[in-house]
């Protein structure tokens, strides 16, 4: 199963992953943005927020 990743040294926190998967995304207690742990992503979601990141900081692991 591919799972989507983010490059903290890359990400701005401008939550677009949020808005576009929010069923796969959340800022934590910490702030950063994290993947939430699912059995099955989105795909189509996913790549929305792929292909909307402004900093090209998401992508499948």
């Amino acid at each position: 199963m591919k799972t989507p990743v983010i490059d903290m040294s890359e990400c701005i926190l401008c939550e677009v992953c949020i808005d576009l998967a929010p069923h796969a995304f959340k800022i934590n207690d910490f702030g950063f943005v994290e993947v939430l742990p699912l059995e099955d992503y989105d795909e189509e979601a996913i790549h929305e927020a792929v292909k909307n990141c402004p900093k090209d900081c998401i992508s499948w692991e």
